[in-house]
């Protein structure tokens, strides 16, 4: 399983910690999207930054589900 995470909000007020997460996500702007596997130092980033993005689960078959990760 993998995860499709899209940029969504502005790291405008954000602090530097987010800032950097965002950036070793791989994210360089809004609507910007990328794909990661599923790992627990993937998930503790999204967790940081959840409020940022959007992300869904793409499951093995290549199927996509919503995710509130």
């Amino acid at each position: 399983m993998s995860f499709k995470i899209t940029q969504t909000r502005s790291l405008i007020g954000s602090s530097d910690l987010q800032r950097r997460t965002i950036q070793a996500l791989g994210l360089r702007r809004i609507r910007h999207t990328v794909t990661h596997r599923d790992t627990p130092v993937i998930r503790g980033m999204l967790r940081k930054v959840s409020h940022l993005i959007h992300v869904e689960e793409i499951a093995a078959e290549g199927q996509e589900t919503e995710s509130n990760a």
